[in-house]
């Protein structure tokens, strides 16, 4: 099972949007000396609308080569074409990853049923475990509890990242699957809350800029809501709750402010504030807007980043 803190990994770019290999691996190594327990390349913060398929597949064996099993990779390869997703996912498990970050369908607006057939249609074409994810603020799709549960009966599906934000949709989810699901928080805010009810991690942007940190903050709550599933470690899950949620409070400002605009541009901002990646980024994307470098710098600093 993946668990814990998942980096939803930027995708370091030159002045001129061309990908800069070095960066990437760069960060890989980072992440994984700083407690990250899987790596998400190419999902909405890799700038996957923006990359093309050869770049995609690319990023993925490349950061599959850097990793070199020494945590998963779970390769971004949604698509609003079910059969593109296909050929995403397939170059990814061709090229070693562990598992797939499967978006819902954009723009095309599908239906409930739609989306069962989607995913079952992409399960049956995979032989690596893929794991959902819904973020409608986004996509305009919204994948509704029942239509998960159905899904957790498919082979191959083995979780789901709900970035709604939503506590009683995420809660309704881990009722529905039970252990058939494994759920993951797509949304830094509430992931330390999701965790204390039961999910296994959260698929980060704040990982991107403080990962140490987010990785204790879910290794903390994850072991709190075990204790809590014991007999007479009330006390001892009380003490790891409280100790999380003060080390989450340092990382509250980041939570907000690295949506201050569309994501990645401020986490990118972030990131390259640490010199660990230079400017780039690709159009329509923009860099950060002058008047949010004082509130995500102020945030950076709030996290004990090292600025």
């Amino acid at each position: 099972m993946i668990t814990g803190s998942i980096v939803a990994l930027v995708t370091p770019m030159h002045k001129d949007g061309s990908l800069d290999w070095e960066r990437m691996d760069e960060l890989v190594e980072w992440h994984i000396e700083s407690g990250t327990k899987a790596i998400v390349p190419v999902g909405t913060t890799g700038e996957s609308a923006t990359v093309d398929i050869p770049e995609h597949c690319e990023i993925v064996k490349r950061v599959v080569s850097v990793v070199n099993g020494r945590v998963p990779v779970i390769a971004g390869t949604g698509a609003n074409a079910t059969s593109e997703a296909i050929e995403l996912s397939l170059a990814a498990q061709n090229a070693g990853a562990d598992a797939c970050l499967l978006v819902t369908p954009y723009y095309n607006k599908p239906t409930q049923e739609g989306l069962y057939l989607h995913y079952k249609t992409i399960a049956a074409a995979l032989k690596i475990p893929q794991i959902l994810y819904n973020v409608p603020g986004r996509t305009a799709c919204d994948m509704l509890p029942e239509t998960v549960a159905r899904l957790s009966e498919v082979d191959g599906i083995i979780g789901i990242k709900e970035a709604t934000g939503i506590m009683n949709r995420c809660t309704e989810i881990l009722e529905l699957c039970g252990d058939k699901m494994v759920v993951y928080s797509g949304d830094d805010l509430t992931s330390l809350d999701l965790i204390l009810k039961g999910a296994q991690g959260s698929i980060s942007v704040t990982a991107n800029v403080a990962p140490a940190k987010v990785s204790q903050v879910c290794e903390l709550g994850m072991s709190a809501f075990a204790a809590m599933e014991e007999s007479g470690q009330e006390g001892r899950a009380q003490e790891m709750i409280s100790a999380a949620k003060s080390l989450d409070a340092e990382l509250v400002g980041l939570h907000k402010n690295l949506f201050l605009e569309s994501n990645p541009i401020p986490v990118k901002w972030a990131v390259e504030q640490m010199g660990k990646i230079g400017d780039g980024i690709r159009l329509p994307m923009t860099r950060l807007s002058t008047r949010f470098h004082e509130p995500v710098m102020s945030a950076m600093k709030q996290a004990g980043v090292d600025v």
